[in-house]
């Protein structure tokens, strides 16, 4: 490449960079970089215009992703949960269940986070959530408020990892395109893919290790020194009914149940899971909402759950000239009960519009969605620009020059990803970085599962570390009096540490992130 077109593709990284730090707008940065240096390179004469004529083709292809349909899904399941008051619920049923021992609030909290991560995915959320309800009874039970605050904010950061989350199908539509371009560049033409429904099962074993690393710790570091989170007195915690526990439990693990299940066996497409859990959140959010009798709720439920039973003794499919008497009979009951299901679904729509949940949910989702695709379409003009100017050889010779091979090279990616897990947010970064380095990385040999899986827990540890962790800010906008932001970055260090042995298990043993995708899928 020419040296005209190696400075510019210094200054084109230089400037995405410098203006991230000052905190403008990632979607704007990259659009405008990326307009500015191509005018540039035109002007010089090191970059072809007529590149710019497969960004329409590359956009249209990006909007009209199936993949990518499951995103304002899970967004709209994660804000509908959030705001049908399933936390406080969780909260107390689980405080009344593990408060009685040592360190029980703790644990409490990070079953509760892993929960909500799961089904919300949404950190910023979460840590606000569980501080606004969690850590004022954790200081009335006499809490210290380090541990308190740390074990919160690894709560509300196992959203980043922990299946279905709407940064999962991201990373997967990118991560599946840097490996299809990586095998074309190898001269591969006979494809392998990896989807979506492959991260999920690749994060499936860490996510559930980190969870219980988090519980173990709590749970020992309380019995050693009971201080530091003491036990609720049993006439302050009461109990809790099998009943109540059953009421706050089970919908939602059904929900995530529905939701994985259906991917990880093959039986929906992930962006089919993702209805499955966006109509699941609405049914829960209508059940909740309201003061209508619960029978069109549970009416629906119970059609939705036996069409699946249906579907898997007949075939369903219309418009076939011949079809049995027994399959004709099952499309009447199966046309029924969808009946019955859009009752349930309207019934919800209205009680929870009623409630004022409706609005601020589509609104909510609206508003992320435009985010995320914005930043896609920004990071496309990115790519194409910045591989234009040369840039993809000077990513393969800084990688290809690390001592270490490709584990030195993927030891640089991962930290360029850690450091840029303080100023952007997960989607951000996995848009920008994956596409420019992950071919590379693939070519050299990087598993894109276990790479994809590193690439979680990484930001996962970013966005907790002292001193620019997003997850520290979000939880000091809402600590009670009596609690300082030192108390949080020193209750936050024990837990970067059980992020970093994380992190170093899934290195160590790549299996821990392969060996479930390629049994299940």
């Amino acid at each position: 490449m020419s040296g005209i077109g190696l400075w510019l593709n210094i200054g084109m990284m230089a400037a995405l960079c410098t203006f991230i730090m000052v905190g403008l707008p990632v979607m704007f940065i990259l659009t405008g970089c990326a307009m500015v240096f191509g005018g540039l390179g035109i002007a010089f004469g090191v970059f072809d215009h007529f590149l710019l004529g497969a960004l329409a083709q590359r956009i249209f292809g990006t909007m009209t992703s199936e993949t990518l349909i499951a995103i304002p899904l899970f967004v709209f399941m994660g804000m509908m949960l959030e705001r049908s008051r399933i936390a406080p619920d969780l909260l107390e049923a689980m405080g009344r269940l593990f408060g009685k021992m040592n360190g029980g609030l703790a644990i409490s909290v990070t079953v509760v986070g892993a929960l909500l991560g799961a089904s919300a995915g949404v950190v910023g959320a979460t840590v606000v959530t569980m501080g606004l309800i969690a850590l004022p009874a954790m200081m009335r039970h006499r809490y210290d408020p380090a541990f308190a605050t740390g074990s919160i904010c690894a709560a509300g950061t196992l959203g980043q990892i922990i299946p279905p989350a709407t940064v999962m199908v991201v990373l997967g539509e990118v991560l599946a395109s840097a490996y299809q371009q990586a095998q074309l560049s190898q001269g591969l033409f006979s494809i392998q893919t990896i989807s979506v429904g492959d991260l999920y099962a690749g994060a499936m074993i860490p996510s559930l290790v980190l969870t219980a690393l988090y519980m173990i710790y709590q749970a020992v570091l309380c019995w050693w020194k009971p201080s530091i989170g003491p036990a609720v007195p049993p006439d302050e915690a009461g109990n809790v009914s099998l009943a109540t526990l059953v009421e706050v439990l089970v919908a939602p693990i059904v929900l995530l149940v529905a939701i994985l299940g259906s991917t990880l066996a093959g039986i929906a497409t992930p962006t089919e899971s993702a209805a499955v859990g966006a109509i699941g959140a609405l049914l829960l959010a209508g059940l909740r909402a309201g003061k209508g009798s619960p029978a069109p709720i549970h009416l629906a439920n119970a059609a939705a759950l036996l069409l699946v039973v249906l579907r898997s003794f007949f075939d369903l499919r219309l418009g076939r000239q011949e079809a049995p008497l027994a399959d004709q009979l099952a499309l009447v009951a199966a046309a029924v009960l969808t009946l019955v299901l859009a009752w349930g679904i309207l019934v919800s729509l209205s009680r929870t519009f009623r409630d004022g949940i409706l609005g601020p949910t589509s609104h909510a989702t609206m508003s992320v969605t435009a985010m995320i695709f914005g930043t896609l379409i920004g990071a496309t003009l990115f790519s194409l620009v910045f591989r234009g100017l040369g840039g993809d050889d000077v990513v393969r010779s800084v990688l290809e020059a690390m001592p270490g091979g490709k584990y030195g090279a993927l030891f640089l990616v991962m930290l360029i990803v850690f450091l840029l897990g303080f100023p952007l947010d997960f989607t951000e970064i996995v848009i920008i970085v994956v596409p420019i380095t992950g071919p590379v990385l693939m070519q050299m040999g990087i598993d894109p599962i276990w790479f994809g899986v590193l690439l979680a827990l990484n930001l996962q540890t970013s966005f907790l570390t002292p001193p620019l962790g997003p997850t520290l800010f979000y939880i000091q906008g809402v600590l009670p009096p009596g609690v300082t932001s030192q108390d949080v970055y020193r209750g936050i260090i024990p837990f970067v540490m059980i992020q970093i042995i994380a992190l170093a298990l899934v290195v160590l043993f790549p299996l821990s992130a392969t060996w479930l995708p390629s049994v299940l899928l």
